[in-house]
């Protein structure tokens, strides 16, 4: 029996900063101080504030230890393992008071999420099928088994009113039940684990700190539709997470719990990993299964509808990874415990990615229905420099803005569709007053246009020429003319693109121009960005009341723009300069601005 656990956060985040050297200091530390048989180092998936990794926190105080490099493992283990005394300097501020340390889950940033999805992620190892188990594992998947008929395992679904997590917010128990009752030969259960969104990483996180409740679900899902085999496709930009899932399948098949006979019943049911090769319109089911089969991804148009012929032909459903790792807690705890959760119409949590202009990045699970300002302010510890919060972006190339004109909206799948955005998988790009939105809206059009399969012409040509577009108005070139042009381009893609990549692709631009009409006016018409952003349309000028004539400006200029001797007030040549902000930044004196 250790006395001590040491978690340490293994997730993509903290690895790539240097989690898994720590991890073999600590052990190595360990056994210099003469604890191995009374200490153990454990590697989870992301604890979620991803701001403050490495992370590592030490169990049974639960001390929450920020930001740790290798170098501060022999204090840690000399001090805190070896002499009981916490190592305060490596502690997360937020739980550092006037009155002491205050817990983890005290802190803002944990207060107020409720992990379902995420609940074993920074728990438990998730390399052990032991420690998944001690923590109900697989009991939900005995229960269905033993316990109920498929027809009731859907009607749980439905009860609980999971929508899917996805992003579109289809009733989750409705499509099981639509696959049921097709009668097959051979069915199938998939999930989308290609989380292609910009600034998204939630269910790679889940499928790195916690695995097997994915597995549970989808043969859970197996049971209720007919289904004996399942596939999960992953993009191979996954390394760690794929790692996870092949080590967990492999666990799972040797403790009986995939594979023939399952829980001593007549259902069989496997699972197989395809992995992406990271295209965004993967993410739409038909495409997804396309290329399963291994065919070029590109959708299918519908109907027939998956339910009906979906992957080789076949009935099939597929949900993504957050909306599987609800199913379990739903049939160990009830469809009246989810329902009770969120919203009238979007029950339950759901599972953010914060990015962007925010203090907190990292990952958090909130109850439908939470004001954006709680999740930016509170949760998100708010905008840094003191900054004024200006739009957030969900739905990452497929969604929208939501303006500070909204900054109280609760978030749920209706009210985000009420003002022109949308759920989406739950990235949260959080934009300040710094940000220009033509430029935002370039950027997630560019996105699209790299990433569109080129199928249908509306995706394939006209998201072209919208980012055209928008590349002529932040070069300071467009015109009245191509404002119209572009909200009429948006419209007519809407309508008749073959799939949601291309018909979701011009929401952005939507989004941008209904909230933000000055910035475009402003382009066009004044030919200024008034974000300072967009290079072509920025001049930098040195103010006379400030310049001290110290030549450092005119020293570090790429190309020579910057004229002046010693002591005298110095100019800037417009047709030599390449907008680098170099001369800015390097100012001492503050005396060059962009305007």
């Amino acid at each position: 029996m250790y006395r001590s656990h040491v978690l340490v956060c293994g997730g993509t985040g903290c690895t790539s900063s240097g989690s898994t050297k720590i991890i073999d200091t600590l052990q190595a530390e360990i056994i210099k101080n003469g604890l191995k048989e009374e200490v153990s180092v454990v590697q989870t998936g992301c604890h979620g504030l991803c701001a403050q990794g490495p992370i590592v926190i030490i169990y049974p105080e639960a001390t929450f230890y920020a930001m740790v490099t290798n170098e501060d493992v022999p204090e840690i283990v000399s001090e805190h393992l070896l002499k009981g005394r916490i190592v305060n300097r490596l502690l997360y501020k937020e739980m550092i008071t006037e009155d002491g340390i205050k817990s983890l889950n005290e802190t803002d940033f944990y207060k107020r999420q409720h992990r379902i999805a995420l609940r074993n992620c920074g728990v438990i190892n998730p390399e052990n099928i032991d420690e998944y188990i001690g923590t109900n594992g697989y009991e939900a998947l005995g229960k269905v088994l033993t316990e109920f008929t498929p027809d009731q395992v859907i009607q749980s679904i439905l009860d609980s009113g999971l929508r899917g997590r996805g992003g579109g917010g289809f009733p989750t128990g409705l499509k099981w039940k639509l696959a049921k009752g097709n009668d097959a030969d051979q069915k199938y259960v998939c999930c989308n684990a290609d989380e292609g969104d910009p600034g998204a990483f939630m269910d790679r996180s889940v499928l790195e700190g916690d695995p097997h409740v994915v597995l549970e679900a989808m043969a859970i899902a197996g049971y209720a539709i007919g289904a004996s085999m399942g596939y999960i496709y992953i993009r191979a930009e996954y390394p760690i997470a794929v790692d996870r899932l092949e080590i967990a399948i492999g666990q799972a098949r040797e403790y009986g719990l995939l594979g023939k006979n399952i829980f001593g019943t007549d259902f069989s049911f496997d699972i197989e990993l395809r992995l992406g090769a990271g295209a965004f319109v993967c993410g739409e089911e038909t495409a997804l299964m396309t290329s399963i089969e291994g065919n070029r991804g590109e959708p299918r148009p519908r109907p027939p509808f998956p339910a009906q012929k979906g992957l080789f032909e076949k009935p099939t459903i597929l949900n993504n990874v957050e909306t599987y790792a609800n199913i379990p807690q739903i049939i160990l705890n009830g469809p009246e415990w989810f329902a009770a959760m969120g919203t009238e119409k979007s029950k339950g949590t759901k599972v953010f990615a914060l990015g962007g202009k925010i203090n907190n990045t990292g990952l958090v699970e909130i109850p439908m229905g939470t004001p954006l300002r709680e999740v930016i302010n509170d949760i998100g510890g708010g905008i840094p420099n003191g900054k004024k919060f200006k739009a957030a972006q969900t739905g990452g190339p497929s969604g929208g803005c939501i303006p500070a004109e909204h900054f109280d909206i609760p978030i749920d799948y209706d009210n985000l569709i009420s003002i022109g955005s949308m759920m989406g998988s739950g990235g949260l790009i959080v934009m300040d007053e710094d940000n220009c939105m033509v430029d935002i809206a370039k950027f997630f059009l560019e996105f699209t246009v790299d990433e569109s399969c080129g199928k249908c012409t509306p995706c394939r040509i006209g998201t072209k020429r919208l980012h055209e577009i928008l590349d002529k108005i932040t070069n300071g070139q467009g015109t009245m003319e191509d404002l119209q042009k572009l909200e009429d381009l948006c419209y007519y893609i809407k309508e008749n693109a073959l799939c949601g990549l291309g018909q979701t692709a011009p929401n952005p631009v939507l989004s941008t121009l209904r909230y933000f009409k000055d910035e475009y006016l402003a382009h066009v018409v004044d030919r200024k960005c008034p974000s300072g952003v967009c290079k072509a349309l920025l001049s930098y000028i040195i103010e006379a009341d400030k310049c001290k004539g110290c030549t450092l400006c005119a020293r570090i200029c790429p190309t020579g723009a910057i004229q002046g001797k010693v002591k005298e007030i110095h100019l800037i040549d417009q047709s030599k300069c390449i907008k680098c902000g170099a001369c800015m930044e390097k100012c001492k004196f503050g005396a060059i601005s962009k305007k």
